[in-house]
C-alpha cells in the first residue's frame, strides 16, 4: 500500500478533489481567527478586572484612549484572514509549510514590536497585556495555516490506484 501522506500532519490522505485550496485556508482562518479573537477578548477582560488600563495614544493627537473591547476580538480575525490570503500564494509549491510557518512567525514577531514600543506614557502592564493576544493569534493561526498549505506541496498527494 502506498502512503504518500506519511509526512503530513493530516492522518489520512484526502482524495484529489480535497487537496487544500483557498477555501480551506479561509475556513481555517475563520475558525482559528475566531478562537484567537475570543481568547484575546478573555485576556482583555481579565486584564481589565486586574486594573490594567489598556490606554494607548491615538495616532493623530497622541492623547491616550482605552483600546476598545471589540478591537481585541476583531483584529485577530482580520490577521488570520490576511495571513490565509497571503499563504494561498504558496499553495502547491515546494517547502510551502516551512516558508509559511517561518514567514508567519516573523510577521508575528514584528507585530509584537507595536505593544512593546509604546511611548513612556503607556505603562508596562498595558504593554505586556497587549502582547498576549499577539502570541495567542500566532499560536493558533500560523501552525494551522502552515499545515494546510504544506499538505498541498508537490509529492504530498499521489493519486490512488485500484490496488490501494
Amino acid at each position: 500500500m502506498n502512503s504518500p501522506w506519511v509526512g503530513s500532519a493530516t492522518p489520512i490522505g484526502p482524495p484529489a478533489d480535497a487537496v487544500p485550496r483557498l477555501r480551506n485556508l479561509l475556513y481555517a482562518a475563520g475558525v482559528t481567527g475566531i478562537w484567537s479573537g475570543l481568547l484575546s477578548l478573555i485576556v482583555y477582560g481579565v486584564g481589565r478586572l486586574f486594573g490594567v488600563p489598556f490606554e494607548v495614544p491615538t495616532p493623530a493627537t497622541g492623547a491616550l484612549f482605552v483600546v476598545p473591547w471589540f478591537a481585541m476580538a476583531l483584529i485577530p480575525i482580520a490577521a488570520a484572514y490576511i495571513g490565509a490570503l497571503l499563504s494561498a500564494l504558496m499553495l502547491g509549491r515546494r517547502h510551502a509549510r516551512r516558508i509559511v510557518f517561518w514567514v508567519g512567525t516573523l510577521i508575528a514577531l514584528a507585530s509584537c514590536v507595536a505593544p512593546l514600543a509604546q511611548p513612556a506614557e503607556v505603562i508596562w502592564s498595558t504593554r505586556i497585556w497587549l502582547l498576549i493576544p499577539h502570541l495567542i493569534t500566532w499560536f493558533l493561526v500560523v501552525p494551522q495555516i502552515a499545515r494546510i498549505v504544506g499538505d498541498s506541496e508537490p509529492g504530498m498527494y499521489e493519486p490512488r490506484t485500484a490496488s490501494d
